[in-house]
C-alpha cells in the first residue's frame, strides 16, 4: 500500500480545521501531518514540514493563502497547494493561479469534492478551468510590454526557461547548466525583462500556454 498523501491546513478558524481534519482523516489515503491559523505561522511550518499538499484559506488576518503558496512554492516547488475560499473573486484566482496554485476551489464544495480535489491536486493535475487560464495568459499580454519576448530569449534564457516551467530552483538551474547560482540569477532577471513580467512563476505559466517544449 502506497505512503498516504500528506496534508497541512492553514485556516484562521480552529472550528473549521477540526472539521477539515475530522472529513480528510476519514479516508484512508489522505493523512493531516500540521495546520495553523496565520500566514506568519504557516510559512516556516510548511517548509519544515514539506506535506504533499497544503490546503490554504483564501484570506487570513495577516494574509492570504496565495502569498504562503508563492512563498512556499519559490522554496519548494514540491509542495503543492490547493487554495480554498469562501470567495469567488477573479483577481484572487488570477493571483492563485500565478502564485503556482493547483486549484481554487470554494468552501461550498461538499466533502467528496474537495477530496477528489486534493488527490488530482497531489497528482500534478490543474483544476484551474482552462478558459479561466486562457483570460490569464491574455492579461499577462495585455500588461507586458513585450509581448513576443520568447523570441528575444538567448539559448541560455531559454533552457532557463524551461527549467523554471519545470519548477526548478535557481541553484538545480545552475547544477544541470553548470552555471554559477548568481549566473542563472542574472540570466534570470534578464528573461523576466524581456518577457515583461516580474516573477519567475508568470514566466513560467507564460511559457507553458504557448506551448514550450523543452528541448533536450
Amino acid at each position: 500500500m502506497s505512503a498516504p498523501i500528506r496534508l497541512y491546513l492553514l485556516d484562521d478558524h480552529a472550528v473549521v480545521r477540526r472539521g477539515l481534519r475530522a472529513v480528510l482523516e476519514l479516508e484512508d489515503d489522505l493523512e493531516v501531518v500540521g495546520e495553523s491559523g496565520t500566514v506568519a505561522e504557516a510559512i516556516p511550518d510548511i517548509l519544515a514540514l514539506a506535506p504533499d499538499v497544503a490546503v490554504l484559506d483564501g484570506r487570513l488576518p495577516d494574509g492570504n493563502g496565495i502569498e504562503v503558496c508563492r512563498q512556499v512554492r519559490s522554496v519548494n516547488p514540491q509542495v503543492r497547494a490547493l487554495i480554498l475560499t469562501s470567495y469567488d473573486d477573479d483577481e484572487a484566482l488570477f493571483n492563485a493561479i500565478l502564485a503556482g496554485s493547483g486549484g481554487y476551489v470554494l468552501k461550498q464544495v461538499d466533502e467528496s469534492a474537495l477530496v477528489n480535489s486534493i488527490r488530482a491536486v497531489h497528482q500534478g493535475q490543474s483544476l484551474i478551468d482552462p478558459a479561466v487560464a486562457v483570460r490569464v495568459i491574455e492579461r499577462m499580454r495585455s500588461d507586458s510590454e513585450t509581448p513576443d519576448g520568447l523570441s528575444a530569449l538567448t539559448e541560455v534564457e531559454s533552457q532557463i526557461l524551461d527549467l523554471i516551467t519545470e519548477g526548478r530552483t535557481n541553484k538545480q538551474i545552475g547544477d544541470e547548466l553548470f552555471l554559477a547560482e548568481k549566473t542563472v540569477k542574472n540570466h534570470v532577471t534578464s528573461l523576466l525583462a524581456k518577457l515583461g513580467v516580474q516573477r519567475r512563476t508568470q514566466a513560467a505559466v507564460l511559457a507553458s500556454q504557448l506551448g514550450r517544449k523543452r528541448q533536450r
